[in-house]
């Protein structure tokens, strides 16, 4: 939740354009408004307007229009300097916080017409750190799906059925809560997510998926369901939506029974691997309906 009280009128005025014009999530309002926040603070302090040097005590719902007119290039590249060597931020973070700053100025500039030069115009992005995406072998993978339906609790049909949509699919973690039983098209075996950006897009389930999802839906709470969670595929033991918490905690737990590196692979690395498995399939020839994990 975004404390509006705690900004400047100018940085909400930002954040309402970037819901009801740019369409933005939820989700990247939280980002922009963390990253602008962050780089508010951090203009206080280079241009002397505090002495307190712990950000989580700075208000910035004081500063001016007038003070962020003063900023330039300048200003920028020491914030992310400061960032940097400060507060040791990955390049993908700065990366980020340079898009925010962006996009950011561009809106006082041209929409909102409160700054007449936008500093940020020649703002360059971070060179990203080359990394190289962490995946499941496909045995690991198999062997993933071995634990998920061989455990030994009353939700082993959800929390498989979970397993396999991630691993089928390379779904996000918020796409897959949000999924609503009515969202899924039994006859033509596909479903529509809303995805980043509030995107709407529609993924194809194989055999798998579909067989995972019916044994789920023979067990799943019927009564007692939270009105508000009614239309909800995937439920929690308090029978509400499940929460990206309780997902990530499933995940993890079978991940640790499979002995796989908990620190290595996550939910947001089963997208990546269902991903590489559908690419490196398809490259050796295998038809549609065989190149997935488990498609019977």
């Amino acid at each position: 939740m975004i404390s509006r009280e705690n900004n400047p009128d100018y940085l909400n005025s930002f954040l309402d354009y970037s819901v009801t014009i740019l369409n933005k999530s939820p989700n990247s309002i939280k980002e922009y408004n963390y990253d602008l926040a962050t780089f508010l603070k951090f203009i206080k302090i280079h241009f002397g307007l505090t002495k307190e040097n712990d950000f989580s005590k700075i208000v910035i719902s004081d500063l001016p229009i007038e003070v962020v007119q003063k900023i330039t290039l300048d200003d920028i590249h020491a914030f992310i300097s400061y960032l940097a060597t400060e507060l040791r931020s990955k390049s993908a973070t700065r990366a980020r916080k340079v898009s925010s700053i962006r996009i950011f100025f561009k809106y006082l500039s041209a929409k909102a017409k409160l700054i007449e030069v936008n500093p940020a115009q020649n703002l360059e992005t971070p060179k990203l750190d080359k990394r190289t995406p962490k995946y499941l072998t496909l045995e690991d993978s198999k062997r993933l799906l071995d634990v998920a339906s061989n455990e030994d609790n009353r939700n082993t049909e959800r929390d498989y059925a979970i397993t396999t949509l991630f691993l089928n699919c390379g779904m996000r973690l918020s796409e897959l809560v949000n999924i609503n039983i009515k969202d899924i098209q039994f006859d033509e075996c596909k479903m529509t997510v809303i995805g980043k950006g509030n995107k709407e897009r529609t993924i194809y389930l194989n055999k798998a998926c579909m067989k995972a999802i019916a044994h789920y839906l023979e067990v799943r709470p019927k009564e007692g369901i939270n009105y508000k969670s009614k239309d909800a595929l995937f439920l929690s033991e308090r029978r509400e939506r499940i929460s990206n918490r309780t997902v990530q905690y499933i995940v993890k737990r079978e991940l640790q029974q499979a002995g796989l590196d908990t620190n290595k692979y996550s939910v947001h690395k089963l997208r990546h691997t269902a991903a590489t498995l559908m690419y490196q399939y398809r490259k050796c020839g295998y038809p549609c309906s065989t190149r997935i994990i488990r498609t019977c």
